[in-house]
């Protein structure tokens, strides 16, 4: 009974087994394997072979020994319950994941002496590199140079411009929102946007007056800067109107403010899009499509941002040189019925 039960039990794979089948020596398959540069290419896909018809597996802690990692990455962020931070933890995460690389997500909920603990527990356990992802798009103090891991900055830029970081492209997105109202024949269009004190609110506006400026139209009035609320919105939309009642297009800089802006609209008796078009940004979709009519609105591609930065990781870990600079992300228009009548 004993015997039936071993001879049952399939014995692992091992490395003499590929060995022996591929007619190489164990020294040579075990280089083979582990991508070791000195076995020709021939006899790496010869082991290779060898080891997929036998089911052989590598250890991966033998493996990450002989290249000197660990096959973890953290990542270190200041605002985990952020709704643009989650995307990009999660573009970067899908990254890893095909990569076969562990994650440690460290939350610092914005602050520096929690977050100089997060790095030094990730440097403790040997990640082979930071991902710092921040909650807004102005620039945030930099780590440093003197780190023995690669270190990519996603959303907020570091403050060092030796530092490579990644962020998304707002002026190019304030200049696509305004040339797709622009493009419904819109011409009496104002912007309204969020804090003066944000890089967004000033990248955004930026991008729309250079957008105007291209089509030579001249905007109704300047930008009005507030918060990024509702609220704001509907005041700002209302005043907008009283002075200018020939408006025909709105550029908000938040979904948020877009919102407020539809329902002073509605207030005014004003038909979303048949008289006037609004866009709005960022595509927080729980808002936008349930605004009335959904909301046209700018997406900053913020999964793909992630991945970026984890690729840009990636490279770092394989040798790759990690240039500095800041590398900006294009966004998207994402149309809905707020510029586009439906059908």
């Amino acid at each position: 009974m004993a015997n039936t039960a071993r001879s049952g039990q399939r014995r692992a794979a091992t490395l003499n087994d590929v060995a022996r089948l591929a007619g190489v020596s164990i020294a040579t398959a075990s280089k083979a394997v582990n991508g070791r540069a000195e076995v020709a290419e021939t006899t790496r896909q010869r082991v290779m072979a060898a080891a997929t018809e036998i089911g052989f597996t590598p250890n991966a802690l033998a493996q990450s020994l002989i290249a000197g990692r660990t096959g973890t990455v953290g990542l270190l962020t200041s605002d985990l319950e952020g709704r643009f931070v989650l995307p990009i933890l999660m573009g970067a995460e899908d990254a890893f994941g095909s990569g076969q690389i562990s994650v440690f997500l460290c939350d610092a909920r914005g602050d520096r002496i929690r977050e100089n603990y997060h790095l030094k527990a990730l440097l403790n356990r040997r990640v082979d590199g930071i991902i710092v992802v921040g909650r807004s798009t102005d620039p945030r103090p930099s780590l440093g140079h003197d780190l023995p891991v690669p270190v990519v900055y996603a959303y907020a830029p570091s403050d060092d411009p030796t530092d490579r970081s990644l962020t998304p492209d707002n002026v190019v997105g304030g200049r696509l929102a305004v040339e797709h109202v622009l493009s419904f024949g819109r011409r009496r269009i104002a912007h309204i946007t969020g804090d003066v004190g944000y890089a967004a609110a000033l990248d955004r506006a930026e991008g729309f007056r250079e957008g105007m400026a291209a089509a030579g139209v001249t905007p109704v009035a300047e930008p009005m800067f507030g918060s990024w609320t509702e609220g704001w919105g509907r005041d700002a939309a209302a005043m907008l109107l009283d002075r200018y009642p020939d408006i025909d297009g709105f550029v908000c800089g938040s979904d948020q403010i877009a919102r407020g802006t539809l329902e002073t609209l509605r207030d005014y008796g004003r038909s979303v899009p048949e008289d006037v078009s609004v866009i709005g940004y960022d595509n927080w979709e729980v808002l936008a499509v349930n605004s009335r009519p959904e909301l046209t609105s700018i997406d900053c591609t913020l999964q793909e941002l992630g991945r970026r930065a984890a690729q840009r990781i990636f490279e770092a870990i394989d040798g790759g040189p990690l240039d500095g600079g800041t590398e900006y992300v294009a966004p998207k228009i994402v149309m809905r019925g707020s510029t586009v009548a439906s059908r």
